[in-house]
Formats: C-alpha cells, sequence, structure tokens
C-alpha cells in the first residue's frame, strides 16, 4: 500500500515508484507498481466510505478534460462548498445521459440530497436536476462555479506526469482515487485525527490497511 499512497500523493511516474521501492531495497518492475495502483487503489477508498464526513447541502458541479489513449474524455466532478470531492465519473459523452448517470452515482453512494446545485449554463442540467432532485435549486450564474473550475487544475497538475491514461476504467480508477486522496488531505475522514497534518495521510493508510 506504500507505492499506492506514493502514486497518490505525489507527482510521481510509475518508474519514480520503482525507483523509490529500490532505494528501500524492494525490486519491483514499473509495471508491477503499475498493476498494485489500479488493482488496490479502490480498497482504502472504500474501506473508509464509514469515516467520511458527510458533504454539505451545497454542491458545485462542472465537467472537465482529459486525454486517455490519445483520445479527449471528459470528467464530471462535483465539490461542495468546503472543497469536499463528492464524486468523479469519466464519460466519453458530454449530454444528459452522462450527467444523470453522475448525478445517480453520486447520490446512491452518499446517501445525500443536496439543497442546492451550482453548474455552468450547459443545457443538459436542467432537465436531468429537475429528474432527479427536483426539491433543488439550481444555480446557474457567472463566477458562481468557479471554486470547482479551479479544483480541476489539482487533478491536471497530477496527471501531467502520468504520460497518459490508457483506458476509460484505468482513468476512472485513478481519478476517484486522487478524489479521496484530496479529501484525506483536506481532512474530510475521521482518519489519523490526532497525527499531525505532515503524516496524516501515512497514518491514515496504515488503519485503513489495517481494516483491509
Amino acid at each position: 500500500m506504500v507505492a499506492v499512497r506514493w502514486y497518490l500523493r505525489f507527482n510521481l511516474s510509475y518508474r519514480d515508484v520503482e525507483e523509490l521501492l529500490v532505494e528501500r531495497g524492494v525490486e519491483v518492475d514499473h509495471v508491477t507498481v503499475y498493476r498494485w495502483v489500479h488493482r488496490f487503489t479502490p480498497l482504502p477508498a472504500d474501506a473508509a466510505r464509514f469515516c467520511r464526513h458527510s458533504p454539505s447541502d451545497r454542491w458545485l458541479v462542472d465537467e472537465t478534460y482529459v486525454k486517455v489513449n490519445g483520445v479527449w474524455r471528459y470528467v464530471y466532478r462535483a465539490v461542495d462548498q468546503y472543497g469536499q470531492v463528492i464524486d468523479v465519473l469519466v464519460s466519453a459523452r458530454r449530454d444528459a445521459d452522462a450527467a444523470r448517470r453522475f448525478f445517480r452515482r453520486a447520490l446512491s453512494t452518499l446517501k445525500v440530497t443536496p439543497a442546492e446545485v451550482v453548474t455552468d449554463a450547459a443545457a443538459v442540467y436542467p432537465g436531468v436536476l429537475d429528474e432527479l432532485i427536483p426539491q433543488a435549486w439550481h444555480h446557474v450564474e457567472r463566477y458562481a462555479n468557479n471554486p470547482i473550475e479551479a479544483d480541476h487544475s489539482q487533478l491536471k497538475h497530477r496527471l501531467r506526469p502520468m504520460r497518459g491514461l490508457r483506458t476509460d476504467k484505468t482513468a476512472q480508477v485513478i481519478i476517484a482515487g486522487h478524489a479521496f486522496m484530496q479529501n484525506l488531505r483536506r481532512g474530510h475522514y475521521e482518519l489519523a485525527v490526532d497525527a499531525p497534518p505532515a503524516t496524516r495521510v501515512a497514518a491514515a493508510f496504515t488503519e485503513l490497511a489495517q481494516a483491509i
């Protein structure tokens, strides 16, 4: 799990993680590191789900773009007003079906219904929100979605050293893993609460490894 934590936390490539492990007496190929990351990244997030703080009832939703095997893909993301990443979804299309799938996933995973949803002016959102969250106030206003647009840069910064994502499935795993790590670092889990900020992530992963 140490290799997985390093990869998710720091701007490292698989070869970088390979080199760091070799320096510590663990000889593995970068392909093995790749397999570890994609096999084990979902496990700590799943183990931590009962320790996760409930997001606020104000959600900010937006899409960004990433390249997967040389093809542009849309990444639906939502954060709450306190910076907790609510959910992420990689999609080949930017349409009502994708938006519907994203909201259904977020609502079923968290069992929380927002009172307010802030989006850009994309035409698909009003109909999807009226269908799935009719009681929520849909807020569309210039600059209102700036916080999540700024938050996208955190994801883009992490993806830059990866030299490309190969499949939609692996992209979903990595981007969801990044969201989990981001939430963990921001204190949105009841994990390692007594640890100093500099060691909180490592301590949290130790707790989760015992649960796994």
